[in-house]
């Protein structure tokens, strides 16, 4: 069976994706928060949960009252501000991950089938795509940690079982348009199995849209846990969640604004990057096709 085309060209449209402007930036500063929170160990050497009453809300280095050793000075419990900081980027990563991971296995599965089988299935599975749609996300969040309890797994899953829709969409109108193409049909008449004509031979071709519904979906759940957390149902302390440093930090705002400021402004910087990333590999794929 002879390569797809698509296959042949993917070398050269990964090359060619890291001309982008846009996909080098976000992706530089993705790897560069990643990199610091795998080192948050190494980096600094307090630890987030350990409190010191005596010197709390010391300020960070460009302030006056400021101690040394503590760059960006200390919370309401005088734990290393920096350091939670560090050690947040971990758990909004992880849980970025994780619940990407869960949502795309079962987004990718349900379009797969729908996309490939069509008819009924595709209907039923598209109801069911259309029923979560229909329903608001961050409320069901809210209801279903308050039941179950704020933890990291929990908001782990909760997130994960909820952001799987447009992995869904995507992969099932992209498995459409897979499905009569020539190298399907080869694998079809050789007489290979179903999982291996979806698992070889569709999804490999289609996993580029799937990646750019990954970035995105990622920036939604670090986005969605943060305010689960800041909500208070989310992670939970001691944990140095963004959220939940947005939600202790709350109480001082006008009088130490950057206990807020500092975990928004990563934040906003983790997010920004990683649609930045989304949006180069966009575009990187879209002149691909071209």
């Amino acid at each position: 069976m002879s390569v797809p085309a698509a296959q042949v060209r993917r070398p050269a449209r990964w090359r060619a994706a890291l001309t982008h402007k846009s996909l080098v930036i976000g992706g530089g500063v993705v790897l560069l928060i990643a990199i610091a929170a795998i080192l948050a160990p190494v980096l600094t050497p307090f630890d987030p949960a350990q409190p010191d009453i005596a010197n709390r809300l010391k300020s960070p280095f460009w302030m006056a009252d400021t101690v040394p050793g503590h760059y960006l000075g200390t919370d309401q419990l005088g734990r290393d501000y920096l350091t939670r900081l560090l050690y947040g980027a971990r758990i909004s990563l992880v849980i970025g991950l994780v619940a990407v991971a869960i949502s795309a296995t079962i987004g990718i599965t349900l379009g797969l089938v729908a996309g490939y089988f069509g008819g009924k299935v595709d209907a039923v599975i598209g109801f069911v795509i259309t029923t979560r749609l229909s329903m608001p996300l961050v409320l069901i969040a809210l209801a279903v940690v308050a039941i179950a309890g704020g933890s990291l797994t929990t908001v782990t899953l909760v997130i994960g079982l909820l952001i799987w829709d447009q992995f869904a969409v995507v992969t099932r109108t992209a498995t459409q348009q897979a499905r009569s193409a020539d190298y399907v049909r080869a694998a079809e008449a050789m007489g290979c199995s179903l999982p291996h004509i979806l698992a070889r031979e569709i999804l490999p071709n289609i996993m580029p849209a799937v990646i750019v519904v990954a970035t995105v979906e990622l920036a939604n759940a670090i986005l969605l846990e943060a305010a689960l957390s800041f909500l208070g149902l989310g992670v939970q302390a001691p944990l140095p969640s963004w959220g939940l440093m947005l939600s202790e930090g709350k109480n001082f705002m006008f009088f130490d604004p950057w206990l807020i400021t500092l975990p928004g402004l990563c934040l906003v910087t983790l997010t920004m990057a990683i649609n930045l990333m989304g949006d180069g590999l966009r575009d990187a794929l879209r002149s691909g096709r071209r």
